[in-house]
């Protein structure tokens, strides 16, 4: 019996340990969800997608930090869902934060993104979605450079870059 009750505080601490989420949301930003327009069964979704863009887009995946295409990218332009083409970021808003994703301090427009609150890997979270097809796109941290005072942390696999000199054959 004596060596049960030890095991008993271990198991109750360890469980309340888990149980524990940390909350990092946004306050600055409030959940809104559109409805989407572009909308596919998930097979054609695959067949369109490279399988990275496909896990971090569809399965709300991740990048390994400092791996994608953009990570280290600052080429003057705009960055469209890869999904469906839909205007996402500037490069105007695009910052170097050192967390191993792309970042941005700004969208495009509100109406271009879905704001809501993810609650998995043991924290809450501010995630953004493109409002046009529901792709993930990554989370938004409140530790941005002025104005806004955020940083969009987005995944290089839910986005497609057209740099300046082609925007008048926009995707």
């Amino acid at each position: 019996m004596k060596t049960l009750i030890p095991i008993f505080i271990l198991l109750h601490l360890f469980n309340a340990s888990v149980m524990a989420q940390k909350d990092i949301r946004s306050t600055k930003l409030k959940e809104q969800h559109f409805t989407p327009k572009v909308v596919m069964p998930a097979d054609t979704w695959k067949a369109k997608l490279t399988p990275l863009q496909y896990e971090v887009t569809r399965n709300k995946g991740t990048e390994y930090p400092g791996t994608g295409q953009y990570y280290n990218f600052y080429e003057k332009g705009n960055y469209y869902c890869s999904n469906c083409n839909a205007l996402l970021f500037n490069s105007e808003s695009k910052f170097k934060s050192g967390c191993g994703w792309p970042s941005f301090n700004d969208v495009a427009s509100m109406q271009s993104i879905n704001v809501i609150t993810d609650k998995s890997h043991g924290m809450v979270r501010t995630e953004i979605t493109c409002a046009n097809c529901e792709a993930h796109l990554g989370h938004v941290f409140e530790d941005g450079p002025p104005p806004t005072g955020l940083r969009y942390c987005i995944n290089s696999a839910s986005l497609k870059f057209i740099p300046d000199s082609k925007q008048q054959g926009k995707p």
